[in-house]
């Protein structure tokens, strides 16, 4: 269900569960984070795109299966792929192709740069759930869009790609049809020859230190919504819907 492709020297990372809206189980999480370090040396591709089949890039984590796993190994599994992004010493962008949920969502705001098309759709519904967010978002969220992050997680609504764009949750939009194309040239402007991207990549990520230290505060945040039987509740209610 994950699929790496060199495309014009850029590796492509798909996403091919659109069945499940490309939900993301944990043996899917793994393996997106190891096609991230496989091509995050730069040795065999200038930079990777991440992108999903169907009408969604990730319907984020696949709560039928996480209804039966321990909070925080779901949590820690989404950390290692944002630990996984941050590592990389070439760029890497998600090609938001439709709707972006949870921990698929939050993943995305530690890429160098999102482009999405018109049917774009972000979507953090974990506090209507009884769920913690994850991916370093605490920290990461208001980077991206300042003082609104507070209300896009507590109102937990969808944004659409014009009001993701501008609260800077996506870069970009364009047509469906030129989303890669636009996505691998973006790579190509940035790694040029001779060009000092891999230092500014370094310089201008978000910090690891911190980005750790949300990690630990999220950990916590997840047995807590766990010991209180919100989470279990939440997703319990949410599989009974799905059936």
């Amino acid at each position: 269900m994950i699929e790496t492709t060199i495309r014009d020297e850029v590796a492509v990372v798909t996403l091919r569960r659109p069945e499940k809206l490309n939900a993301l189980t944990a043996a899917m999480r793994a393996g997106l984070a190891a096609a991230v370090r496989a091509h995050g040396d730069g040795k065999a591709a200038r930079g990777i795109v991440v992108t999903g089949t169907g009408r969604a890039f990730s319907a984020g984590e696949d709560l039928r299966e996480a209804a039966n796993l321990p909070m925080t190994e779901g949590v820690e599994s989404f950390h290692d792929l944002t630990r996984a992004v941050l590592e990389t010493r070439v760029p890497v962008v998600a090609a938001v192709n439709g709707l972006v949920v949870g921990g698929a969502a939050e993943w995305t705001l530690c890429f160098d740069a999102r482009i999405g098309t018109p049917s774009t759709e972000y979507f953090l519904p974990e506090n209507g759930i009884g769920l913690s967010i994850s991916n370093a978002s605490s920290y990461l969220l208001g980077r991206v869009v300042g003082g609104r992050a507070l209300r896009l997680v507590l109102d937990s609504t969808r944004t659409g790609a014009a009001d993701a764009q501008a609260l800077g949750l996506l870069d970009e939009i364009v047509e469906p049809d030129v989303l890669m194309e636009t996505a691998i040239g973006l790579i190509h402007r940035w790694t040029q020859p001779g060009m000092a991207t891999s230092v500014h990549l370094r310089l201008l990520r978000p910090s690891l230190e911190e980005v750790e230290r949300a990690f630990a505060r999220e950990t916590e945040a997840a047995l807590e919504v766990e010991a209180s039987g919100i989470a279990k509740a939440g997703m319990n209610r949410f599989v009974s819907r799905e059936r």
